[in-house]
């Protein structure tokens, strides 16, 4: 099994993100917003921190899933996006594992093919979460 990057501290509702986008409250922060709480969605065992300045989300300590708002954009990004099926090109970058998506407030996107891109990342690092627990 591959190692992946783990973060100490996730909870269910880290106070530290509620103050982040508090401080947020232009087009950008709503977007930042509205795509983490989606994030949030995926499912009871999503937790969160704040990680080098931006909300991000976890299952247990695997990383899949942040948003970081910019001067003019919105990432929504995934800690293994470069091994995400993405047949439509929105994800961006050259790290080794992680990508992202940029939204910009007046450019229109396909909102279900990213939430997809949010299910998969999800799912992904679930079934890592899973796999590594020792077999009973």
């Amino acid at each position: 099994m591959e190692t992946r990057l783990t973060y100490n501290g996730a909870v269910p509702r880290d106070p530290a993100i509620v103050a982040w986008f508090a401080e947020r409250s232009d087009p950008l922060g709503a977007i930042a917003l509205a795509w983490f709480t989606r994030i949030r969605d995926c499912g009871t065992d999503v937790v969160e921190l704040l990680h080098d300045g931006y909300p991000t989300a976890c299952i247990e300590d695997v990383p899949f899933a942040y948003v970081g708002a910019f001067t003019k954009h919105v990432n929504v990004g995934f800690f293994m996006g470069a091994f995400l099926p993405d047949p439509q090109g929105l994800l961006v970058g050259t790290g080794k594992r992680m990508r992202h998506v940029k939204l910009r407030p007046a450019v229109e996107i396909e909102a279900a093919l990213l939430l997809e891109l949010v299910h998969a990342s999800y799912r992904d690092a679930r079934d890592y979460v899973v796999a590594r627990r020792p077999a009973t």
